[in-house]
């Protein structure tokens, strides 16, 4: 006599342990989310820390270098390689700051504006790929509750918290 796995489908019954909690789940999700929208990012030979510098440069142009490294809660030296990255592609611009003649001013260039139209799109790709289960009330009302749990965790809004932790300096602890 053959031993037949199990084929029930699998329960929606939220479980109390803990593979199956929600701790655990927004741990796997979140790590899936984060390897498939660096895959989707790698196609237009960016990375996430890219569209991070993209998103907030476009809703506040001309901050500076310093102003940039704090919305983004990293180190203002890991953002100089980066910044210097999205230059050398023709995709910002350092200028003089208006009002601080001692720093600059970072600007989208017209090449940096198409990449975040693309950025955008690939955006919304991921998110409708990632929660094709769900209905839109059912994502709606997901992000909504995720919104608090972030708010109550004390997180910024917009701004991942791997960013700022992402190519410490040797010897910095890193979150568990």
């Amino acid at each position: 006599m053959k031993h037949t796995a199990n084929k029930e489908a699998p329960s929606t019954k939220p479980s109390r342990g803990r593979a199956g909690g929600a701790a655990f789940l927004l741990a796997q999700l979140g790590s899936h989310a984060a390897s498939q929208f660096a895959a989707r990012l790698a196609e237009l030979e960016l990375i996430p820390a890219h569209a991070g510098v993209f998103r907030i440069l476009a809703a506040t142009p001309a901050i500076s270098q310093q102003a940039l490294a704090t919305a983004l809660g990293t180190l203002p030296s890991r953002l100089v390689a980066i910044v210097d990255e999205l230059e050398s592609k023709g995709l910002l611009e350092r200028r003089p700051h208006e009002s601080d003649r001692r720093s600059y001013a970072l600007h989208l260039t017209e090449k940096g504006k198409a990449t975040l139209q693309a950025i955008g799109k690939v955006a919304r790709e991921h998110q409708q790929a990632l929660l094709a289960a769900l209905s839109e009330d059912e994502q709606a009302a997901l992000a909504g509750l995720l919104q608090r749990v972030a708010d109550q965790q004390g997180l910024t809004r917009g701004v991942h918290p791997g960013f700022g932790n992402a190519g410490r300096d040797e010897g910095a602890s890193k979150p568990e």
